[in-house]
Formats: C-alpha cells, structure tokens, sequence
C-alpha cells in the first residue's frame, strides 16, 4: 500500500516536469503563437532598412521601427517587392507602360513675335545733301511698289554735276561726257532721269527719288522741307511675302532644334489656321537676363495676313533621336541625386529600383541603364509603392537568381554587316555591365529561329546575347526601333 503511494507520487513530479520542459520549449518557436500567427525576426528602420533592431523601439529619427516577417523574405522575391490585391492595385489607380526601345522625339511649344525678313529690308539714304521739295509718302506702314516716287530733293551738289553733263554733251568730248555721266550715277541719279537730261539738255532743280523695290514703309524718319544728308537714314522699305519670327527657347532645348526642323504656328487673329515653315538660323547666345535661346522662323505670307510684331504660338518638331530605351517621363521618380522607377513584376508584385535617366524629350525620358526593353513600369500611384518598397528595397537592377552567372544579357547594338547565308551578325555593341565587358565589334552567330531579313535595313537595335559558354557565343533575340508615331507635323514648310 506504501509502495503504490510512493510510485503515484513520483510519477505525477516527472509528469509536472516533463509538461513544463514541453511548454518551454514551445515558447521559444518564433513561429509558435497563439492563432498560429508567425512573429517577427527583427525590426528595421522605416527610412534605413541598414538599422536593425531585435525587439521594438524608435529609429535614429524617432520613427517606430517596422517588423519584418518571415513570409516578407520568403517566396524568392529580392529586397524591396512587394504585392497587393488586386481590390488596392484598382483603388489606387495604378497604371504601367512598357519600356520600349525606340526613337524619341519632342514637339516644343513656345511663343514669339512676327517682323519682317531682315534680309530684304531695304534703307534708303540720300547721296547728296539738300532741301526735300515734295515728299510723296506719308506716313509709316504705307505700301510702296517699285519704281513710285518717293521725294524730291533740291541740292546745289546736283545741280552742278547736271550742268557739267550739259556742257559735256555740248563739248563732243567722248572722255568728258563719260566721266560726268559717272559722276550723276554715283550721286544716285537714276538711268532714267540721266537719259532725260541727256535729250533735254535742260537742268533738273528738284531731284526724284523712286523706291527700288515694292513693300511697306517701316521707317519713315523724313518730312517735307527738311533738310538732308548722307549720314541720315530716311526711310526703310521691307516687304511682307516673306516674314521671319523670332522664338525662345529655355537653355536645356538649345541641343534639340536644328536648322531645318519644321514648324507650326498660330495667331490670336485667325483662330483654327496654321502657318507652316521652318526653322531658318539659331542665334549663337543666350540672353543673360532670361536664360533662354532666340531662334529664327520662316513662314510664307502671301495674303498678307501676317502683320509684324503679332504674338504668335509656335510649335517645333524636333529631328527624331537615334532608337533608345525610354519609359514615360511620369513613371521616373527624382530623389535628389538619384532616379528610381517603381517595376511591375506581375501577379501584383512591384519593386522599387535605380535607374540612370538620360535625356527628357517630351513626355518620354531615356533610360541608360536599370530597365530591359518590355519592363512594365508603374505610371500612376507609383510614389505610394515606392515609398512602400523603400522600406527593404536594395535598389539594384533585377537580375535572375545566379548574380554573377547571367547567362542572357539585352545590349543596344549597331549593325554593321548581315550574312544570310551563314546566319552571322557582325554587331558594335554596347559595353556590357553584367559580363564586364568593353564595347568592341564582334560577328556572332544567330539562331535559327530568327528573321535575319529586317536586319538588313536596321542600323540600332536592342539584341540578346546568351553567353553560356563564351565559346558559343550567340543572338538568341532581337529588338528592332519602333517606327515614328503618326501626326507628326506634315511637310508644306519652305
């Protein structure tokens, strides 16, 4: 009876022992809770995922710290992914585009000011000084057609070199009447009057001055009885079948326009009409004040609508840009020094990552490196994943798994030669980052799955390498440039 006491006793101390060591152990799973709710491995500052921490508390800046989970590092995913539903992708508004390799091109839309064409702008000086007897035009503006008189002039100086022709033309002396008819030419007597004086042998005291060409009086610095000299300019004559218009552009478009390029133009006074011309000379300098470019258009005027100094909408077609990767210019996110675009990876993953952003033309911006061709880039709502993503994110390029093993590569390439026959590519491609290796020209084979034919007219192109075996290197896919969107600006310029 004893004996059974004693057993019962000690087989209730090792069973409470043993349940306690049980529960113990369970404690110390990091996945064991209660509902089977896994708890964090650490926890990392909201700006600096580099600050890690093993239990809660406040960043270096005062933040709460943010706990990382196991399932956040699990499934493959880089640093930095993310996912959500597809209920929150629709309530967001996210929207992508795909990078594309292809041209660019910008349409830049500026302002500026009608004048006349500089280059037929004609002054009109008096060779002689005098009194104006008769002035025939009145007023700036006026139009004027070649040949009309413009004033007459009574000068002394003529007057004496008429009566010299007379004499000469009495004397009989050939040297003596050529060297006085010079002399009336050079005072700017015309052909007309000196053949009159010839046949009259008669002085002319009032001198007519007509207009050597057609167009408008801009200038009109002359009035009835003044008195005159070579020194003052009288009057300009511009026509208007012809206009210039002076543009600005800010500093960072100076690169972009060429002489040549073609223009659109549109005037307050006839609303739903444009003019087209192109682009004729670029000023050397900026403007210090304003920053900005002067350029010259010119635009056909032959109804005369055109007046000068009217205000003007002008809009320039750039020349297209050679085939590069380039995403909408709203997907890339400026950070100070560094440019990132937030990147579908399908099934509502995104990540975050840097990229070197080239030239902005337009609404497109060039990617020189961080984005394949076809990666979907996120254009709406991309700061809120973004700064999703930067929790954790590594802010490198997506690879695939083996870094340092990359089998493929996408390079942009120029097409130096095409052999049908033995399906062979001599390319001069760009440096390659992920196998450092320089640009150099180099003949590859093709696969035979490819259409070698559109390569011969390609000269830029994005094309895949698989690099393997380095001995077998090969063109296993290709990219060709996107043609020129339509509605670009149609010809019918100068």
């Amino acid at each position: 009876m004893n004996n059974r006491w004693i057993l019962a006793a000690v087989a209730l101390v090792i069973g409470s022992a043993g349940g306690y060591f049980f529960a113990a152990t369970q404690s110390d799973d990091p996945s064991a809770s209660s509902g089977g709710e896994s708890q964090p491995l650490y926890w990392v500052a909201p700006m600096d995922p580099n600050f890690k921490r093993d239990k809660p508390g406040l960043s270096p800046m005062g933040m709460d710290l943010v706990p990382v989970y196991p399932e956040d590092l699990a499934g493959g995913d880089s640093p930095g992914s993310i996912s959500i539903s597809p209920e929150v992708t629709n309530n967001l508004g996210v929207r992508t585009a795909a990078a594309v390799f292809s041209p660019m091109q910008e349409r830049i839309n500026t302002v500026g000011y009608v004048g006349f064409d500089q280059e037929q702008i004609v002054d009109i000086h008096s060779r002689v000084s005098g009194w104006v007897g008769t002035l025939a035009v009145n007023y700036e503006g006026e139009a004027v057609t070649e040949g009309q008189l413009l004033y007459t002039v009574y000068s002394p100086e003529l007057v004496n070199a008429q009566e010299e022709f007379v004499a000469a033309m009495s004397s009989g002396n050939r040297y003596l009447r050529q060297a006085s008819e010079a002399k009336l030419k050079a005072l700017g007597v015309a052909t007309s009057q000196i053949t009159e004086l010839r046949k009259q042998r008669r002085v002319i005291e009032q001198m007519p001055v007509y207009a050597p060409k057609s167009g408008y009086i801009s200038q009109l610095k002359l009035r009835q009885g003044m008195y005159i000299k070579p020194a003052i300019a009288l009057m300009q004559i511009g026509p208007l079948d012809e206009v210039w218009v002076i543009a600005e552009l800010f500093e960072r478009q100076a690169s972009q326009v060429k002489v040549g390029d073609q223009a659109e133009m549109e005037l307050d006074f006839h609303p739903g009409k444009v003019w087209q011309g192109k682009v004729d000379y670029i000023y050397p300098a900026l403007n210090p004040q304003t920053r900005t470019l002067k350029v010259r258009l010119r635009f056909f005027n032959p109804q005369l609508e055109l007046k000068p100094d009217m205000f003007a909408r002008v809009t320039i077609e750039t020349q297209p840009t050679e085939a590069v990767l380039n995403v909408p210019a709203a997907a890339l996110i400026q950070t100070g020094r560094q440019h990132r675009v937030v990147v579908s990876l399908g099934e509502g993953r995104y990540k975050s990552v840097e990229v070197v952003a080239g030239a902005r033309l337009g609404d497109r911006v060039a990617i020189q490196s961080g984005l394949m061709p076809e990666d979907s880039v996120v254009v709406s709502a991309q700061f809120l994943l973004d700064s999703e993503s930067s929790i954790n994110s590594d802010f490198l390029r997506m690879t695939p798994p083996k870094m340092g093993q990359i089998e493929e590569v996408w390079v942009a390439a120029e097409v130096r030669a095409v052999d049908l026959e033995l399906r062979r590519l001599v390319l001069n491609h760009d440096a390659i980052r992920e196998w450092q290796q320089p640009s150099m020209v180099m003949e590859v084979p093709v696969d035979d799955a490819l259409d070698l034919l559109p390569l011969q007219q390609a000269s830029k192109i994005q094309v895949l390498l698989n690099g393997a075996n380095m001995g077998d290197l090969r063109v296993t896919d290709y990219i060709l440039p996107r043609p020129k969107a339509p509605g670009s600006l149609s010809g019918g310029g100068l």
